[in-house]
């Protein structure tokens, strides 16, 4: 099987065992690819669309409906993500009107936005309620929060990517890190979650798209990728940093490999 991130053949790394799942019954195989590092399952792959939708609708449910005290597994950090937002709009950074969120589920960040800074973006997520998302439109920003690691094909991304302008950008929120382990027991290896970026995998894919810089938030744990710098980012960067006394982002031409 390919590696839909670079097209090199991918190898077999390991097996894991998912016990307690309707859908899930045999154990899941991981490939990685020599070339790029980039992860994916090859079970997740080659299920029908039925079972994938049974497992997906399944997994976002159970995580999207539990209390705080039942969740087992960590939200995104909306909160951060919402405040970051806020920071990049009111510095120009990117524009106010236009953003869309791609794989929204419920609605947490859009909700926290609108309440809590009098942002109001659209939601779009196949398995939840949503706007929809008008067909041939393009956005300036397209936010895509804990979707990465869902995608069983290159058709994904390519879709999410699609209704990024020529101009704008992606916000990105997954887990990437230099090398994917090789650990059946990684914590961020779940049912419903079948594709592991590395910081050289991302950067293919940032090149491929046409992305030309990025930002990192270590507190939302966000990428901000642009495919043009209508204004000096760099130096914009620098200015909000120093005046919030803190490293809060870090820009880089091609992609921030944060994580090594």
């Amino acid at each position: 099987m390919k590696c839909f991130i670079c097209d090199t053949d991918a190898i077999f790394y390991f097996n894991k065992a998912f016990y307690n799942n309707s859908v899930l019954k045999d154990d899941v195989e991981y490939l990685i690819c020599p070339k790029c590092g980039f992860v994916f399952s090859k079970t997740h792959a080659e299920m029908d669309k039925k079972q994938w939708e049974c497992l997906n609708i399944k997994g976002h449910m159970e995580i999207e409906s539990a209390t705080l005290k039942r969740r087992k597994n960590n939200q995104p950090p909306y909160l951060e993500q919402a405040t970051m937002i806020n920071l990049l709009i009111r510095n120009n950074i990117i524009d106010e009107k236009g953003i869309l969120d791609w794989g929204a589920g419920i609605g947490t960040l859009s909700n926290i936005l609108n309440k809590y800074y009098n942002i109001d973006i659209l939601t779009y997520d196949k398995y939840m309620n949503s706007n929809k998302i008008i067909e041939n439109r393009k956005y300036e920003t397209v936010i895509s929060s804990a979707v990465f690691e869902h995608v069983t094909n290159r058709n994904i991304l390519d879709e999410i990517n699609s209704y990024v302008e020529e101009d704008g950008c992606l916000i990105l929120h997954t887990v990437i890190a230099e090398n994917v382990p090789k650990d059946p027991k990684w914590f961020y290896l779940l049912p419903i979650h079948c594709a592991f970026h590395t910081n050289k995998s991302m950067e293919i894919l940032m090149r491929q798209w046409g992305y030309i810089s990025s930002i990192y938030c270590p507190s939302s744990k966000c990428w901000i990728l642009f495919k043009k710098e209508k204004i000096n980012i760099e130096e914009c960067i620098y200015k909000i940093n120093e005046e919030l006394q803190r490293e809060y982002f870090i820009y880089k031409k091609g992609f921030v490999d944060y994580w090594k």
